[in-house]
């Protein structure tokens, strides 16, 4: 997937707070990069701090986190509040995992632009990142 002057969408595939299961963000990240993106992954345990550190760092387009720990309210909120205030409020960011339907709302109103819930399929994360990310540059 390349925007209109070649450069490819970057993403950063995190798994932020305790939970140790990162299959379903390797299935994710797997789909992201057949689809011609550009794929970081953090790997496990990692904090709100140190993905806005490598999302900068990498200059990414957006920050796809996949949490299963129950902790969605609390980390994802924190994650797009240190984008904004590194000055990277046009790094997107999404979420997947296991995240109640009911919290959803909260989580858009903190900044978490969309929540794939669980039995969602690669091919629809990948069309949205290909339509929201697909013509920046």
């Amino acid at each position: 997937m390349a925007a209109a002057d070649d450069k490819r969408v970057r993403v950063l595939v995190a798994k932020i707070g305790l939970d140790g299961h990162d299959v379903g963000a390797r299935v994710i990240a797997r789909g992201l990069l057949d689809a011609g993106m550009e794929v970081i992954y953090t790997g496990l345990r990692r904090t709100p701090g140190q993905v806005v550190r490598a999302a900068l760092e990498e200059d990414v387009d957006v920050v796809g986190v996949s949490i299963l720990s129950g902790a969605h309210l609390a980390l994802l909120p924190s994650v797009r509040r240190m984008l904004d205030e590194a000055g990277a409020p046009d790094i997107g960011l999404i979420a997947g995992g296991v995240i109640p339907q009911e919290d959803i709302p909260a989580l858009e109103a903190a900044g978490v632009e969309r929540v794939f819930l669980s039995g969602t399929t690669v091919q629809e994360i990948v069309g949205h990142i290909a339509r929201r990310y697909g013509e920046r540059g």
